[in-house]
């Protein structure tokens, strides 16, 4: 039997790497509706957005070495091009199915009208075919999002939230001291033993002199007798470890429209930020609690799995509503740390009244507005909770209004950029929260 080979050419997917062009697609995965901020509807999650973003991230993007492109698209020279658009027509359409097969998005079962129409051969089609972004898209971006912003920081690794308290761990890194009830019984071999070693040694000195010889003439001590040591509970001593605390969180997400407004999209990199930090709590610190509460018009909990697809909602900031919502949440968590994390950039100009009727006004801070948002504050701040503000916005009387927050509550204020967010809020998550705990 005769074999004839032929050369292998590979193809151009075998150059691609699929979780980077996914992690370039973040903008387009996580759309908060920056492209028609006063339009509802899915115009950023159609095929066709999918086709440009993906364009875009094959030429500009660096998902493809560049003697790919150029043997894609052949000789620039050539007249005819027709080819080369074929050909890289059909390679996007290939890198949506396998997108889709990877589980990362989901698309119609039937792709050809969407292609025949891309190519001008379908006519006129009655509404743009759509994709959803999955569980499994989110996650990923939240992995991305926090390896970029720890390798952004020079962190690598992060363990469980250390603090300035001693107590008696597992990790012995700290001193020894005397045991006292309620102490986990980490025992100091080494110290108990010269504890109760010295205490013998005390007992015996404090003896008479002639009633050991007179002992010792009745009684003579055997050669290489065993020294027997009486252990008591004085002599205990135990090994200090850092003390490792809980923390129970709620990421308080501004959802109104100012997020969005201004030339300016805050909201996507505020929900990469929630993503990246709900990926750190999962991974390092299982222990802790994270719940999510958008606030705009009123307030509402969402599911973190809802998070990456949450859009911007009505136009109002109810700042109010939203504290007390998260306040109700934490009052159910029993753990060492309780805190509520508020990304903003809008002044409080909503607020719910006890008929349930919502109460507005966008100019300026309203006095009313501004004195129940405090009192809020308060209650907060009684029940044990801090709240540390990230500001998104520079306006004169929105920095007064937080820093009045951060006094009321002895909490932090930091005035940020959405490019510096996830820095800000990842250090402050693992180092400044964890500083008072008693």
């Amino acid at each position: 039997m005769k074999y004839r080979y032929t050369k292998f050419t590979g193809d151009e997917l075998d150059d691609l790497d699929l979780e980077d062009l996914v992690s370039k697609l973040s903008d387009l995965l996580l759309s908060s509706g920056f492209s028609n901020p006063y339009g509802a509807g899915d115009e950023e999650r159609t095929l066709q957005a999918l086709h440009d973003a993906i364009l875009d991230a094959l030429f500009n993007g660096g998902v493809l070495p560049e003697e790919t492109i150029e043997r894609l698209l052949g000789d620039p020279a050539d007249a005819d091009q027709s080819d080369a658009r074929s050909k890289l027509e059909e390679l996007i359409q290939q890198i949506i199915e396998r997108m889709a097969q990877e589980g990362y998005i989901t698309t119609p079962p039937d792709l050809e009208s969407e292609r025949e129409r891309r190519q001008g051969r379908g006519g006129d089609v009655a509404a743009p075919v759509t994709f959803e972004v999955t569980d499994k898209a989110l996650d990923f971006l939240g992995y991305r999002a926090l390896r970029d912003l720890l390798g952004s920081l020079g962190k690598s690794s992060f363990g469980r939230h250390d603090t300035r308290e001693q107590a008696t761990g597992v990790e012995t890194t700290g001193a020894t001291k005397p045991y006292e009830f309620g102490d986990t019984l980490n025992l100091d071999a080494a110290g108990t033993l010269l504890n109760a070693a010295s205490r013998e040694a005390r007992e015996r000195s404090r003896t008479p002199s002639t009633e050991y010889r007179v002992l010792s003439t009745q009684y003579p001590v055997p050669a290489r007798r065993p020294v027997r040591l009486h252990v008591t509970h004085e002599d205990l001593m135990v090994t200090q470890g850092e003390y490792q605390s809980s923390c129970a969180t709620v990421l308080m997400l501004d959802c109104s429209h100012s997020m969005i407004l201004y030339g300016e999209d805050r909201f996507t990199p505020a929900k990469r930020v929630a993503l990246a930090l709900a990926q750190l709590i999962k991974t390092q610190y299982p222990g802790d609690a994270l719940k999510v509460v958008l606030f705009h018009d009123s307030a509402e909990e969402i599911p973190l799995a809802e998070l990456g697809r949450v859009r911007v909602g009505p136009y109002y900031t109810n700042t109010r509503e939203g504290l007390r919502l998260a306040r109700r949440i934490l009052d159910r968590q029993s753990k060492d740390m309780r805190q509520i994390i508020m990304i903003t950039d809008g002044k409080p100009s909503a607020l719910t009244q006890p008929d349930g009727r919502i109460y507005k006004n966008a100019f300026g801070l309203d006095p009313f507005i501004v004195a129940e948002t405090c009192a809020e504050v308060a209650a907060c701040r009684k029940s044990g909770i801090m709240i540390n503000t990230f500001m998104l916005a520079r306006d004169y009387d929105l920095v007064s209004f937080v820093r009045r927050v951060a006094e009321i509550c002895k909490g932090k204020a930091y005035f940020t950029t959405p490019y510096t967010l996830g820095q800000y809020v990842l250090m402050d998550y693992m180092d400044k929260k964890t500083k008072t705990i008693h």
